[in-house]
């Protein structure tokens, strides 16, 4: 697969163009302010952005969501619980002295069991509450085999964990959105996560403090 991930300020979010290799087709993962960057990555590589996921809808993962359905025509999804963060964009920009532009509907609320398909690949999304109501890891790998690529958002990060003092947060059901649901996918599995450097599963299990602490 073609992983690119970007991140700018004000924010420095990493939002990723995921690709095909083999057909082009593509995915858009959390576009933010760097979305000029990633649909340009795109374009430099003739990719095909079929679907725009997002993680979850925190301003930061969304303020590029607009410009790239204009551009794209793609549908854009997203978990339900999250939809009330998503619909106050604008107001959560303001907030941090920015203008954010209203945010198109929603075109696909993700389900138990979704399998969205580009080109070879595809998306399994996994529910991961507590960083937000709606929080989603998208497993992303070949079709057939057992993907390995995580797009985790803000639940876990290098040596951190998503905060969870904003609306809808809960630092238990994120400890256990963590062990239940990531976990499983092995101590090879790659994190992608929405802030910071990529990880893996095993790293983050022997050696992250609040990991660690929550055994404790």
């Amino acid at each position: 697969m073609i992983i690119e991930s970007q991140a700018v300020g004000p924010f420095f979010k990493n939002g990723f163009v995921v690709g095909c290799e083999e057909t082009r087709d593509a995915v858009l993962v959390d576009p933010g302010d760097e979305v000029a960057g990633l649909l340009a990555f795109a374009g430099r590589n003739a990719l095909a952005i079929r679907h725009i996921l997002l993680t979850h809808a925190h301003v930061d993962h969304v303020t590029g969501v607009a410009a790239a359905k204009r551009l794209l025509g793609a549908p854009v999804y997203l978990h339900r619980d999250d939809l009330f963060l998503y619909e106050r964009a604008v107001e959560s920009g303001a907030m941090f002295g920015l203008t954010v532009e209203p945010q198109p509907p929603i075109d696909v609320f993700y389900t138990p069991g979704d399998v969205i398909v580009f080109g070879a690949c595809e998306v399994r999304p996994h529910h991961t509450p507590g960083h937000c109501p709606g929080g989603v890891c998208l497993q992303v790998g070949k079709k057939g085999r057992t993907a390995k690529e995580l797009f985790v958002g803000d639940t876990l990060f290098a040596g951190a964990i998503g905060r969870t003092d904003l609306p809808g947060g809960d630092f238990n059901t994120l400890i256990s959105s963590i062990r239940t649901v990531l976990f499983p996918f092995g101590d090879d599995a790659i994190v992608h996560p929405g802030h910071g450097p990529d990880t893996t599963i095993g790293h983050e299990r022997r050696t992250n403090p609040f990991l660690v602490m929550a055994d404790g």
